[in-house]
């Protein structure tokens, strides 16, 4: 899975297949921890993740939440920048 950011210990990464890996969403880790947002609604709907390391990805998705989009729909991965 392609690391796309990286910030205060996180590492967020994109993966996509056409049709199979909807709704589009990324995924976090932290250490042991792993949670998956969905890029429309900034939620996490999986995973441990602790509470403030949510509140970061949240952030961070928000800066750059219409690139992320356009990332999934184009399926054309870039490196982002950090929180």
């Amino acid at each position: 899975m392609p690391e796309i950011a990286r910030f205060y210990g996180i590492v967020i990464k994109m993966f996509f297949k056409p049709k199979e890996h909807e709704p589009s969403h990324l995924h976090a880790l932290y250490g042991e921890h792993i949670g998956i947002f969905d890029l429309r609604t900034m939620e996490m709907t999986e995973g441990d993740l602790p509470r403030r390391a949510q509140e970061l990805v949240k952030e961070w998705m928000s800066q750059n939440h219409n690139e992320l989009l356009d990332m999934w729909d184009s399926q054309n991965l870039k490196k982002l920048p950090p929180l």
